[in-house]
């Protein structure tokens, strides 16, 4: 299997910094990662803009908390300036299937955009 690109690896380090407790209790922290016209379709089924994405984490999260497990992390570099990534997540026993598109900004690395599926352990990857 071939080694991850640079864009790769930035891709899947922003990711994991998102999903760190402290990351989603700060809005400036969590801000920084995310590009100024992110979009997400949440597990919920509910479409998330940037402010209201950084506003909801923001008050749910509480520093110290759990931090979320991943597995199954993969990335593919889709052109010079973005690249997709798969995921699993276990969130305190809610699972979900992740897919991330991050773009390369003059800023960095950026999520542009999110989508999360919730599935039950016994329908397996």
């Amino acid at each position: 299997m071939p080694e991850p690109s640079s864009a790769v690896e930035a891709a899947i380090e922003g990711e994991l910094r998102l999903l760190a407790p402290e990351v989603r209790s700060s809005p400036e922290l969590l801000g920084a990662l995310l590009h100024p016209d992110f979009t997400e379709i949440g597990a919920s089924g509910t479409l998330w803009d940037r402010a209201a994405i950084i506003t909801t984490l923001t008050e749910q999260e509480k520093p110290g908390q759990r931090s979320v497990t991943v597995s199954r992390m993969h990335g593919d570099q889709l052109a010079d300036d973005l690249v997709h990534l798969t995921f699993d997540t276990d969130n305190n026993g809610r699972l979900a299937h992740r897919s991330s598109l991050w773009r390369r900004t003059e800023s960095g690395w950026l999520l542009w955009f999110h989508q999360g599926t919730p599935y039950a352990p016994e329908a397996g990857p």
